[in-house]
C-alpha cells in the first residue's frame, strides 16, 4: 500500500530541515514526509501526488512566508485535499490569524514555534490529528460487505451495528452494484439470491454469512462478548459518555473494570453527526470521533469491554454484586455502575412498526445518510440530536424537514445549532406538527402530517424518517432491587436518603454517597439518573466523579 504523505513548508531554510527530521523521525515508518520552501512549490508538488493518487494525510504550515501566507496555502491546498489535516506554525504575534484561519480553511491546530521538545509540543498533537485521519481515511477498500436491498431492516441492522462499533464496511445494492456478480460468483451463486436470503456479508478472511445473527456478526469480526475474569471490582454496565468515562477513571486509577454494552460503544452520542460545543474541540468533533478516542483510552488502561452483551439482572449476596448476562452467565464485583443511558421513545402510528429498518430509523442519521441524496426527509425532535442529524442531513438530502410540537426550537435546542439551521437552505422547521401516520408497500412512502393547534392534516412524499424523541431509561433489567422513579429513571443520593421507607431499605451507618443509588456499593451515572442534565460533558462529569464514590465504597469494606 502506498503511503500517506505529510507536507511540511517553511521558507526558512533550517526550520524546514529541523522539521523534517523530527517528522521522519517520528513518523517515517507510517508516512513518506514532502517538505517544501514555498507555499508555490508544494502546491505544484500537491498536484503531483494527486495525478498519483495518493493520498496525503497532513499539512504542517508556516504562516509567515512571502508570496503565500500559511493560511494562502491552505486554502488553496484544501481544494486538492479537502480531508488532509491543516496544521499551521506561528509566531506569538500570528496567533489572531490562526484563530481565524480556524473558520476560512477549517484549520485543525495552530502550533508556537519553537516546538521543542517535539515529544512533548509536536508529536501529541499531530499524532491526534492523524488518529483521526486515519479513522476516517478510505483507502482501496478493505472490510466487510453487505450484500443485500438497501432499504431491508435486516440490511439496515447490520450496517448499523457495524457502524456504531467503528467496524469498515460497505454496502451493496445486490440489483445495480457492479461488484455484485463477482461477490456472487465467489460463492457460487448462479442467480441473483432472493430477499429470503439476502443479506449475505462477506468478510476478510473470505468467509461469508447467509442472513446471520448480530451475534455472528460481532464474533465474525472479532468483537468480545465473554468475560476472561469472573471477578472485577468495578463493573460499569453501559458504555456511552458515562460509562466510558467512569472506565478510564476507574481503569487508570488501578481497579480491574469490566464494561458492559448492549449495541455498541458510544451511546445516543456515539450517534451524533457533529459536537461542535464539547470542550477542548473548537472544530468541534463526531460521536464516532469522540467513541473511538474514549475506547483508545479505556482500552490503554486495561479495560475489558464485553460488547454486544446485555445485563439481564443483578443481585447482592454478602459484600459482592453479580450482574447476569443474556447467556445464563454471571460475572461479580465490588462496585457496580449503572450508566445504561436513555433510548429513543418509539412512536405508536399506524404503519410505523412495519417500515421500521426500511425508511424509518431511530436515531441512524449517520448510517443511512449516504442513501438520501437528493431525496425529501424528515426528523421528528426538537433536541440536540435532531439538530445534529439535520445538519448532517442536510449535505445528502434535497430537504430536511424537522418537526417539532412546540412554537420553536428554542427551549430545546442550542443557540450554535439552531442558528446554523435557520442558514442552512435546504433545512426548515416545521412547528406544532406530528406524524400520526406513515405508508409504503416495501418501504416508507408518504407520511401524514397533523398540525396540533388546527388540526389540519397533509400527506407528503417521504424517502426516510428520522426519529429523535423521548428518553426512556434502560432500567427494566433492574428489576425491584434499585430504586427509580415512575418512568424508570434511577434515584442516587440525597434523592435515595429522602425516600419515606428510607430505615428499611438502608442499613448501612453512613448517608449515601452522591451518586450511589438505594443499594450500596451500585452506583448509577449520566442520562440514566434521576434529575440528570441529559449533556454529554455532564455524562462524563457524572463518570468520572462515581469512580471517586466508588473508591471511597472500596475502602470502606
Amino acid at each position: 500500500m502506498v503511503k500517506p504523505v505529510m507536507v511540511a513548508v517553511d521558507d526558512d531554510v533550517q526550520v524546514l530541515q529541523s522539521v523534517g527530521r523530527d517528522l521522519r523521525r517520528k513518523y517515517g515508518q507510517e508516512y513518506r514526509v514532502v517538505t517544501a520552501d514555498s507555499g508555490k512549490s508544494a502546491l505544484e508538488a500537491l498536484r503531483g501526488l494527486k495525478l498519483r493518487d495518493e493520498p496525503a494525510a497532513l499539512f504542517l504550515v508556516d504562516q509567515r512566508m512571502p508570496e503565500m501566507t500559511g493560511v494562502e496555502f491552505l486554502a488553496a491546498a484544501l481544494e486538492i485535499y479537502p480531508d488532509a489535516k491543516r496544521v499551521l506554525l506561528t509566531a506569538y504575534a500570528d496567533t489572531n490569524a490562526a484563530i481565524q484561519a480556524i473558520n476560512e480553511v477549517k484549520l485543525d491546530h495552530y502550533l508556537l514555534k519553537p516546538w521543542d521538545p517535539p515529544e512533548e509540543n509536536l508529536y501529541p498533537v499531530l499524532q491526534d490529528l492523524l488518529d483521526d485521519w486515519q479513522a476516517n481515511f478510505r483507502p482501496a477498500f478493505e472490510g466487510v460487505r453487505v450484500l443485500g436491498y438497501p432499504l431491508s431492516p435486516h440490511v439496515h441492522e447490520i450496517k448499523d451495528f457495524l457502524a456504531r462499533n467503528l467496524v469498515p464496511y460497505r454496502s451493496l445494492d445486490v440489483e445495480t452494484d457492479p461488484e455484485a456478480p463477482r461477490l456472487l460468483e465467489t460463492i457460487r451463486a448462479s442467480t441473483t439470491p432472493t430477499a429470503a436470503e439476502l443479506p449475505i456479508v462477506f468478510f476478510l478472511d473470505g468467509s461469508h454469512l447467509v442472513r446471520p445473527t448480530i451475534a455472528q456478526v460481532a464474533e465474525k469480526v472479532g468483537l468480545r462478548v465473554k468475560a476472561n475474569k469472573p471477578f472485577y471490582e468495578l463493573i460499569v454496565v453501559g458504555a456511552g459518555p458515562a460509562g466510558l468515562s467512569a472506565s478510564v477513571y476507574g481503569a487508570s486509577e488501578g481497579l480491574k473494570t469490566l464494561m458492559i454494552e448492549s449495541e455498541a460503544p458510544g451511546g445516543q452520542a456515539g450517534m451524533s453527526a457533529r459536537i461542535e460545543n464539547y470542550l477542548g474541540f473548537p472544530a468541534g468533533l463526531s460521536g464516532s470521533d469522540l467513541t473511538r478516542r474514549a475506547i483508545a483510552q479505556a482500552t490503554r488502561f486495561g479495560v475489558e469491554i464485553l460488547t454486544p452483551q446485555i445485563a439481564t439482572g443483578v443481585r447482592v449476596e454478602t459484600g459482592y454484586r453479580f450482574v447476569k448476562l443474556a447467556d445464563d452467565s454471571e460475572v461479580s464485583c465490588h462496585a457496580l455502575l449503572i450508566a445504561t443511558g436513555v433510548s429513543y421513545r418509539r412512536l405508536d402510528i399506524p404503519g410505523l412498526e412495519q417500515l421500521t429498518g426500511a425508511g424509518v430509523y431511530y436515531g441512524s442519521a449517520n448510517t443511512e445518510a449516504m442513501a438520501c441524496r437528493d431525496k425529501d426527509v424528515f426528523i421528528v425532535g426538537g433536541g440536540n440530536s435532531a439538530g445534529q442529524a439535520a445538519m448532517y442531513l442536510a449535505r445528502f438530502a434535497r430537504s430536511v424537514t424537522i418537526l417539532i410540537r412546540a412554537v420553536s426550537l428554542v427551549e430545546s435546542m442550542s443557540q450554535y445549532l439552531i442558528g446554523q439551521i435557520r442558514d442552512t437552505k435546504n433545512i426548515r422547521v416545521q412547528n406544532h406538527s406530528v406524524v400520526t401516520e406513515a405508508r409504503g408497500s416495501n418501504c416508507l412512502e408518504i407520511i401524514t402530517i397533523t398540525n396540533k393547534q388546527t388540526g389540519e392534516q397533509q400527506t407528503v412524499p417521504a424517502a426516510a424518517l428520522f426519529i429523535y424523541i423521548g428518553a426512556q431509561p434502560r432500567t427494566d433489567w433492574l428489576g425491584t432491587l434499585v430504586k427509580r422513579d415512575e418512568q424508570g429513571f434511577i434515584y442516587t443520593g440525597a434523592e435515595v436518603q429522602h425516600a419515606p421507607d428510607f430505615a428499611q431499605f438502608w442499613k448501612v451507618d453512613r448517608d449515601p454517597f452522591l451518586l450511589e443509588t438505594s443499594v450500596p456499593g451500585i452506583f448509577a451515572a449520566g442520562d440514566v439518573r434521576h434529575g440528570s442534565t441529559k449533556r454529554i460533558a455532564f455524562g462524563v462529569g457524572d463518570g468520572a466523579m462515581a469512580v471517586q464514590f466508588v473508591h471511597q465504597y472500596l475502602s470502606s469494606l
